[in-house]
């Protein structure tokens, strides 16, 4: 049984129509950040109204997101975005739903896009979301994650509401532009559909492209004797993937050259250790560096952008907390090197998702 997030707008309105016509079971999560007063709490009302009407599980859920983004100092959008996501899982996880289906339409993979090219995010930048990944949560991130409505666009869905008969609550914020994505939205987007009428599925076209492209020839990091190679996009395996850790006798005939989505370290250079996600004062010291750096600064020369940083797993010391001994899916720190010595290993496999999330 699949979950649908609906918030009680279009988009997931219409989400929840098109997996009722699709005859998938299904039950509702409806997230209540308590940001808008009445309105929120209609929206709630709403949602909870028409999940009764099919005769489906609504679960609901309130937050205090302001407090949550101040306590964690981050934007109320990324504390709704980490919020959400780790109850979803949870759900899942209790439950037994099969996934999680959001209503990331076309639109939003286009403005994902040119948000995501405006603060420097590389290669991710010009690949957008993907139809189907995990939740970028570290808790829950084997849980699949679904966006069945990203090939459409959001003119599609106005279509498809009317043509169906469905009925949502519009968020006024959304006319406001006190958020980058409301800009972008707003005032961008209007001056590029003058130039291009089709711009959006252009744009997604063109990310499309990009993601065939680096699928088909790989992304390729190499630092002195380790080399690991994920298909696909560089930073989304941090965050979309599972990993396997699994300790082996290795007799040094093998070539040091790290296999293909794999990491390999010294297991007893490594001694006991802990798999955690970045907090401040983590420190590594990447291979053929000359002294240590902080996970801060390495993050920056990597172009991770802040509201990625939680979700990339790391393997760290148990004797020091904050040293890093492994980015998983990407680099490994010096000392845990394997050399000609080297008796046992631990191998980190990236679990091939074949997708990857927001």
């Amino acid at each position: 049984m699949l979950l649908v997030a609906v918030s009680g707008g279009i988009d997931s309105m219409c989400l929840m129509e098109k997996v009722r016509q699709d005859g998938e079971p299904f039950a509702v999560a409806h997230c209540n950040f308590k940001l808008r007063g009445a309105e929120s709490d209609a929206d709630e009302s709403m949602v909870r109204a028409r999940a009764a009407a099919l005769g489906v599980t609504c679960h609901v859920k309130s937050f205090d997101t302001a407090s949550y983004a101040a306590e964690n100092k981050i934007s109320i959008e990324m504390a709704a975005r980490r919020l959400r996501y780790h109850w979803f899982g949870e759900l899942c996880r209790e439950y037994g739903y099969s996934g999680v289906a959001v209503a990331h339409n076309a639109n939003d993979n286009a403005e994902t896009l040119i948000l995501n090219l405006l603060r420097g995010t590389g290669l991710k930048g010009l690949l957008g979301m993907k139809a189907s990944g995990f939740i970028p949560d570290p808790e829950f991130s084997d849980v699949p994650l679904l966006r069945p409505l990203l090939g459409m666009t959001r003119e599609e869905i106005e279509a498809f509401a009317r043509e169906n008969g469905v009925t949502w609550r519009e968020d006024h914020t959304n006319a406001e532009n006190e958020y980058k994505r409301n800009k972008i939205r707003n005032l961008v987007f209007p001056i590029f559909k003058e130039i291009n009428p089709s711009f959006i599925e252009t744009l997604n076209e063109d990310m499309n492209r990009f993601s065939s492209e680096t699928s088909s020839g790989g992304m390729c990091c190499s630092q002195n004797n380790a080399t690991l190679v994920i298909p696909g996009s560089d930073r989304e395996s941090l965050i979309a993937k599972a990993f396997s850790i699994s300790e082996e006798e290795w007799d040094g005939s093998k070539s040091v050259k790290q296999p293909q989505g794999e990491l390999i370290i010294d297991a007893d250079k490594a001694g006991e250790f802990i798999e955690g996600c970045w907090e401040t004062g983590d420190w590594i010291r990447p291979l053929g560096a000359p002294g240590k750096k902080k996970l801060q600064d390495w993050f920056t020369d990597h172009h991770i952008p802040a509201d990625e940083k939680p979700f990339v797993k790391l393997l760290k010391s148990a004797k020091d907390t904050h040293h890093v001994l492994a980015v998983c899916g990407f680099c490994i720190d010096h000392s845990v090197r394997v050399t000609a010595r080297t008796r046992r290993i631990i191998r980190i496999v990236v679990k091939d998702s074949g997708s990857s999330p927001e």
